[in-house]
């Protein structure tokens, strides 16, 4: 049996202070709102940027990204990273300080991709955004101290999505793969009739309606192909295959719970290599609780260890 333990304190404190200024109603409000309030709150709430890394915002074929790197000389290995926030809210200013430590964790260059968000820009554009910024690594990387031949691609929720679906579109067209897939807390799948939406339906951190929102965002409403397209919905692509080793982190507390365990089944099915970590003591975005909650400092560091791991 799947092991549950009570919500982390810590955690559940944290997510308190945080709803407190970005509520799961702020789905009602009209979209610059929404994204202003997320990305002052995190703000608010973020840490300081590790000792000795080197901050720089670029725009990389017509993507802007924020880049972290570790002191050190030589070129390092990458990680291409997309940020949560349901493909509508989210950027630097909601993620730069967790990939800054992911950068002196693991040392790794860090690429946080500010891709274009929905439902202004629905699927495929996110997708698109991410080739257009992984090519610009493969022929310029060394620029920014990335090794252009081994970058790993990495994301939480949304990005974790993206991710996925830059590994199959790469398999499909015969192209380079990414070295890895770091999977954190994935959106990989549009059932949210899952034992885990309905159990997590109204959970601390994400709730089922907040998804029913972000989903037809993304996809672009009901009877939009996307919801057919498995470059929009990996869970959905007959065939995994040959694609990279993967790390997948789900929280159990999180309606998202199912879709990371899924995947990792069928890569495994499919006879590719999975990592899965399950925490059984947090909810979904449980990195941005790190430094004030053990179990999800411990997490943090797993998915640390793991992008260090990774060859």
């Amino acid at each position: 049996m799947m092991d549950i333990l009570p919500l982390d304190p810590g955690m559940l404190k944290f997510y308190k202070a945080l709803s407190a200024e970005s509520p799961p109603e702020a789905t009602t409000w009209p979209l610059d709102q929404q994204r202003a309030a997320w990305n002052g709150v995190c703000r608010k709430f973020s840490a300081e940027l590790p000792y000795g890394i080197l901050v720089e915002s670029r725009v990389l074929n017509g993507v802007r990204c924020q880049m972290f790197r570790p002191e050190g000389e030589g070129l390092k290995r990458g990680l291409i990273y997309f940020h949560g926030g349901g493909w509508v809210l989210g950027g630097p200013d909601t993620h730069g300080d967790m990939c800054a430590e992911m950068a002196a964790g693991a040392d790794v260059v860090v690429v946080l991709v500010d891709y274009r968000l929905a439902p202004e820009h629905p699927h495929p554009a996110q997708l698109e955004d991410s080739l257009a910024v992984l090519s610009w690594l493969r022929e310029r990387g060394a620029e920014i101290g990335m090794d252009p031949e081994h970058i790993i691609g990495g994301g939480d929720s949304a990005g974790g999505q993206m991710t996925a679906a830059l590994s199959l579109y790469l398999r499909d067209r015969g192209m380079k793969p990414l070295d890895a897939m770091v999977l954190i807390y994935p959106v990989l799948g549009a059932d949210l009739n899952t034992p885990s939406y309905i159990r997590n339906a109204e959970a601390p951190c994400l709730t089922r309606a907040e998804m029913i929102f972000f989903l037809d965002a993304f996809m672009g409403g009901p009877g939009s192909g996307n919801w057919t397209d498995p470059l929009a919905v990996p869970l959905l692509a007959e065939d995994l295959s040959n694609l990279p080793p993967a790390f997948i982190t789900v929280a159990t507390h999180d309606p998202l719970h199912d879709d990371g365990v899924l995947f990792h089944e069928c890569l495994i099915a499919a006879g590719g290599q999975s990592e899965l970590r399950r925490e059984p003591a947090l909810a979904h975005s449980y990195m941005r609780a790190r430094h004030v909650s053990e179990p999800a400092m411990a997490g943090f560091q797993a998915i640390v260890q793991a992008i260090k791991n990774f060859k």
